[in-house]
């Protein structure tokens, strides 16, 4: 859906279509409203909304609605004796899943099945026999802490090809010739939503919510608001 579309459908949405008056709303403002939206949208869909809601991948709906974000990237990793570590991308939003291979001396790169685990229980998974690094059972955890990925190894074999699976932050739409809020650049050509047709035209009740909010519209942005809630 294209950057004329969505301003032309926020302004029906909030009765401003051919409105001359000072309450118009400003293509700035449009953007910025629905670029939070899109990110407010995101996280709810990631969490679950509630506790008759599924997140993430927790259904069809939810799998398809998301995967334009879901991507997949090789890490750069560097051995720091118990555990190797590298950065998380740029664009990293919320955690799914990473992959790797364990290899030592003597054998060949095997894929390893790592476990997500909390980085409060480290030493305590280390010493855990059934629970530690294992290049014999092809096992390991992992963590997540200050932007850093760390696979443990205890020192016994190292990591090969990790590959880190990630929903990444969505791309801000832009409007050319008009200032980004968050930038304040003038971008030169549009930058569109990624999202489908129909999550985009849920994001444009989201976002025409929140600008009803701004002018102080709070019919019009609780009814926009329950709306949106049926069609999640």
């Amino acid at each position: 859906m294209n950057n004329q579309i969505i301003q032309i459908k926020i302004q029906e949405r909030l009765n401003k279509l051919s409105s001359q008056d000072y309450g118009n709303i400003e293509p700035w403002q449009i953007v910025e409203a629905f670029n939070k939206a899109q990110s407010a949208w995101i996280r709810r869909q990631l969490e679950g909304i509630n506790q008759t809601r599924t997140a993430s991948e927790g259904s069809l709906r939810r799998i398809d609605d998301l995967q334009f974000i879901l991507t997949s990237v090789p890490v750069a990793m560097t051995n720091k004796g118990i555990y190797w570590e590298g950065r998380i991308p740029a664009d990293y939003l919320e955690w799914s899943r990473i992959s790797a291979k364990g290899q030592d001396e003597c054998c060949p790169a095997r894929p390893l099945v790592i476990f997500e685990a909390e980085e409060a229980d480290r030493d305590i998974l280390l010493l855990d026999q059934n629970r530690q690094p294992s290049f014999d059972w092809r096992t390991t955890f992992t963590t997540l802490s200050s932007n850093t990925i760390k696979i443990y190894t205890n020192a016994e074999f190292n990591i090969v090809d990790p590959e880190l699976t990630y929903y990444r932050k969505p791309r801000n739409i832009e409007i050319a010739g008009v200032v980004d809020p968050n930038t304040g650049n003038v971008p030169t050509v549009d930058v569109t939503c990624e999202a489908t047709d129909g999550v985009t035209e849920l994001l444009i009740d989201e976002a025409a919510a929140i600008l009803a909010g701004d002018i102080n519209d709070y019919y019009r942005q609780q009814n926009l608001t329950q709306t949106n809630e049926r069609n999640n």
